[in-house]
């Protein structure tokens, strides 16, 4: 049985645009919408990192380009290529969403969204038995966005791509201004 949607895609082509128009739709016909997005941050015109934005607007720290991270503070700094990833920010953000999702009753579902799961959210051991457990829970179905795979198999990612319960689309530049409805049809699917 579908209870889950993923999209994955190349960066860049258009995966969490996509999923911003899914939620105002789902919203629009009156479904809740839990979660948190990815997006990034520009300075001068160029991308400086990405902060984790929850549905309901609050906004933290994931990641900064190494020169204006900041201090590590004697902590173990994380990196993904040239971003120094703000561990500490973004689990005081997404954790406590996830967990408050995983522990509802079941009345009333409601979608969750997870906008990414990805080599940076990776880092975290407790976002990723957040994340096993959300997913297994009852009460929502998630949208989420996996990268592509390239190079070393992300554990998770495959983990997600893998299960019988979950619908992967993929996003390209092609098909990301004709997928919305079938994204919609697969999540209202799922919701029923």
């Amino acid at each position: 049985m579908l209870r889950h949607v993923f999209l994955t895609g190349p960066p860049g082509v258009g995966k969490t645009t996509l999923v911003q128009k899914v939620c105002d739709e789902l919203v629009s016909s009156g479904h809740s919408v839990e979660g948190f997005y990815t997006e990034e941050v520009r300075e001068g015109g160029r991308r400086v990192g990405f902060d984790v934005v929850t549905a309901s607007g609050e906004r933290g720290r994931l990641s900064r380009i190494s020169d204006i991270a900041g201090e590590s503070h004697g902590r173990r700094q994380y990196t993904v290529g040239q971003y120094v990833v703000d561990l500490p920010s973004f689990e005081r953000l997404a954790l406590p969403l996830l967990k408050k999702v995983a522990l509802e009753d079941g009345t009333g579902k409601k979608v969750f969204v997870l906008d990414e799961i990805g080599k940076m959210e990776l880092f975290s051991q407790p976002f990723i038995k957040a994340v096993r457990q959300t997913l297994d829970c009852s009460s929502c179905t998630v949208l989420g966005t996996i990268p592509i795979p390239k190079g070393k198999p992300l554990g998770l990612v495959e983990e997600v791509r893998i299960r019988s319960d979950v619908k992967v689309f993929t996003v390209t530049r092609e098909n990301r201004n004709t997928i919305l409805q079938d994204i919609l049809s697969a999540l209202r699917e799922c919701l029923k």
